[in-house]
């Protein structure tokens, strides 16, 4: 099944060629079903020359005349050696030791997983790893990985951003099942609009990413996998309740309704309608919320005839409110009675997904993607007004097949969007429409042992940026065992949705300005950069157990950008950048399992973020040079035949001081000082596991209590020249504890 669903990505999971092998291992079950075992070593037997299956199974292995004993081997199944004696397809069940009279040790998938094959650096985080931050939804799903970094957006929203490289989530193309969606009219909000429950995996990319899925990535890709009706089980429930009276529940209904169809039906529900106020500064401190989501999933399999779909069908009804503690909406809106603010949001998206391998050349695939989403927010913050509707549609054609052998690989299509915005901001209406039409090239070489290089092209017209080229390269190197020596450079264009994306102004008193440079784009020009980054993976052996480091760094370097100035604390201004913008990110990460069943995860992050301002260069605002990231995990000794009893999880961050945006032109008493204090924050998480079918969990986060003292400015006087919210730069609640239980049925 699984490298089923790895076609309808649009990779070709099995190829042939006269100087190779290549196939898929499956882990034998009762239940005929395919599942790819990720991890699995091949290798020719008295040779050097092997490699490991990826995360669907999949693999490719140079061939020679004097190579014939092929062996496959992964801890807790029995090795097999197999006669190979030519070039050819191989599909191989490996069984496993339960079902076998002896006994042996047995081994964990990774939950969070590193290629050293891919050309390109991509970390894939299973669902076992996002569980252990009981993440509710996908912006809250990255806080045990070191790669994404977590912030709150302002103090009143309760919105988490994320950024990666020192990038905020605008340079990130974040797909879901590689369909672009958190874009536009979502940017700020859409992540917590994905329950983590229906993120099956996420795989993200450091660096410009693919071509394939279009111009606008710039710092990275994240792409979240949903789960599968045909795989998910058939009943799942999770419930989950927190301190601060936050209550959530998933539930997923999944069937078979014949040989081929499979449909899941998936409801998410959330609510918080306690008042909180730990500061006493009369305002609260996390939104009341009431959230719907709804997806109804169709999948389609004919293996035989090598065809694959997805239909998805979404709704979602979110709403906010916020504000000061006396606020009440029916009497106070838009008044100077007291500060409030709504934020109401309702959503419909339909997408299909179309994948076809030919079942006798299984080299050449063809893949057909298409969404199609509308947008609707309703919002006040204080006496400002944000309406946004935003209809969009995304549509993509994929060819896959080989050059001469499969050491040549080649991916062509052509793309569509449309993007039809009408913006309301206090008394001011922007509407524009946006679409694209655009063609790709990407080639792949892979000498299958030590060498490998993609290299992408794409062409687009742009009704508003013009017609313009999209270059980006990945290139691995391994010249010794467990390495991987990874470079990559590629360009990004993006228009910039300014008031969308830069929501939380709206909670100030600033005014905004606009410096009209005679671009398509509220009169700015497309933001453009080159990304470059260098990455070096090594795998080793510390006193006999399994370790790796990983030191990465990339240089983002705008050629143009839209700056947000926000150095004159009573306005928030926009305009084209003239001089230099980059950030600069370095990373080392140690990942280590000291002894069975505990890992052990590190990171320490250094970045240099830095913007020409009207006012000179300065740091970003609140982004800190430097981080460090610890995350510990242990399961309790598994039992022949039963899952681990016990889990436990914990996970560390500190943040160097940042910089604050200038206020020395406030009154005294609204001044702030130059930069924050360090922050340092814990969470924890156990889980019981009873049996298969149910389990508990309880944990904390925050647990050291940190809080930022006053994270609203002027929260005296809300409706004052001084009024200000986004000066946020750690927790405002405190410490929260949360519980939860799941069941499942198979």
């Amino acid at each position: 099944m699984k490298q089923i669903l790895y076609i309808l990505l649009l990779v070709p999971t099995i190829v042939f060629s006269q100087g190779s092998i290549s196939g898929v291992i499956l882990e034998s079950n009762d239940k005929n079903q395919e599942i790819g075992l990720a991890g699995a070593n091949v290798y020719w037997l008295g040779t050097e020359v092997g490699t490991v299956t990826d995360i669907d199974g999949n693999f490719a292995l140079s061939y020679k005349s004097e190579y014939n004993k092929l062996v496959i081997s992964y801890v807790g199944f029995k090795t097999d050696t197999l006669t190979i004696n030519a070039p050819k397809i191989i599909k191989h069940w490996l069984q496993s030791t339960d079902d076998l009279d002896t006994v042996t040790l047995k081994s964990r998938k990774q939950t969070t997983a590193k290629s050293y094959f891919k050309a390109t650096n991509v970390i894939n985080v299973s669902s076992d790893e996002l569980l252990k931050a009981a993440c509710c939804n996908l912006s809250e799903s990255f806080e045990t990985n070191p790669s994404i970094d977590v912030n709150f957006a302002d103090a009143i929203s309760g919105t988490r951003q994320i950024k990666m490289l020192g990038l905020t989530s605008p340079y990130i193309l974040i797909a879901t099942e590689n369909i672009p969606s958190i874009r536009g009219a979502s940017q700020a909000y859409g992540l917590s609009f994905i329950p983590g429950t229906w993120v099956e995996s996420i795989q993200i990319t450091k660096g410009a990413g693919s071509v394939v899925n279009g111009f606008e990535s710039i710092a990275g890709q994240i792409n979240a996998e949903l789960v599968k009706p045909s795989t998910d089980d058939k009943l799942f429930v999770n419930l989950y309740g927190a301190t601060s009276e936050r209550l959530e529940l998933n539930t997923h209904i999944n069937t078979k309704v014949n040989d081929k169809w499979h449909t899941g039906l998936y409801i998410h529900g959330n609510t918080h309608n306690k008042e909180h106020d730990v500061n006493n500064d009369g305002f609260l401190d996390m939104p009341k919320f009431d959230q719907i989501n709804l997806m109804n999933r169709w999948q389609y399999i004919d293996t035989k005839k090598g065809f694959v779909s997805f239909i998805n069908l979404k709704f979602l009804n979110d709403e906010k409110q916020t504000g000061e503690l006396d606020f009440n909406p029916n009497t106070d809106k838009l008044s100077t009675n007291n500060w409030g603010s709504e934020i109401d949001t309702r959503r419909y998206e339909v997408a299909a997904k179309f994948g076809y391998v030919n079942p006798n050349v299984p080299w050449q695939s063809l893949g057909v993607q298409a969404a199609y989403s509308s947008h609707k927010q309703e919002s006040y913050f204080g006496l400002n007004v944000y309406d946004i509707k935003h209809n969009s549609l995304y549509a993509n054609a994929l060819y896959n097949s080989i050059i001469s052998d499969s050491r040549h690989k080649i991916k062509t299509g052509v793309s569509y969007t449309y993007d039809q915005y009408d913006e309301l901001v206090n008394t001011t209406d922007y509407k524009r429409t946006e679409n694209s039409v655009g063609a790709f090239f990407e080639y792949s070489f892979d000498d299958l042992e030590l060498l490998n290089l993609t290299a992408g092209v794409r062409i687009d017209h742009h009704n508003l940026l013009g017609t313009f080229i999209t270059p980006r390269v990945h290139a691995r190197y391994s010249p010794w065992g467990k390495s991987a020596f990874r470079a990559s450079f590629g360009r990004g264009k993006r228009s910039a949705n300014i008031f969308t994306e830069n929501q939380q102004m709206f909670s100030t008193s600033r005014q905004i300005n606009i410096f009209n440079s005679g671009g398509n784009i509220y009169g700015l020009d497309p933001e453009i950069a080159w990304n470059y980054g260098f990455s070096y993976l090594q795998g080793f052996n510390l006193f006999g157990r399994k370790a790796d480091i990983t030191l990465d760094y990339y240089k983002t370097d705008f050629k143009n950008q839209i700056v947000v100035d926000w150095e004159n604390p009573t306005e928030v201004s926009f305009y084209n950048l003239e001089g230099k913008s980059f950030a600069n990110s370095f990373q080392v990460e140690f990942n280590y399992n000291p002894f069975q069943y505990f890992d052990l995860r590190m990171a320490y992050k250094y970045y240099d973020v830095k913007t020409d301002y009207n006012s000179g260069r300065l740091e970003r605002p609140l982004t800190a040079k430097h981080r460090l990231f610890a995350n510990v995990g242990y399961k309790t000794h598994q039992e022949e035949g039963q899952l681990g009893r016990w889990k436990f999880d914990a996970t560390f961050n500190w943040l160097s001081n940042q910089r604050y945006a200038s206020t020395t032109s406030n009154p005294v008493q609204y001044q702030l000082p130059e930069r924050t204090p360090n922050v340092a924050t814990l969470s924890a998480q156990i889980t019981k596991v009873f049996s298969p079918k149910f389990e508990v969990y309880l944990g904390g986060e925050n647990i050291t209590n940190l809080r930022q003292p006053n994270p609203i400015l002027g929260a005296d006087a809300p409706f004052g020249g001084n009024f200000d919210s986004t000066f946020v730069y750690g927790p405002i609640f405190g410490s929260m504890y949360f519980a939860g239980l799941r069941f499942k049925i198979k």
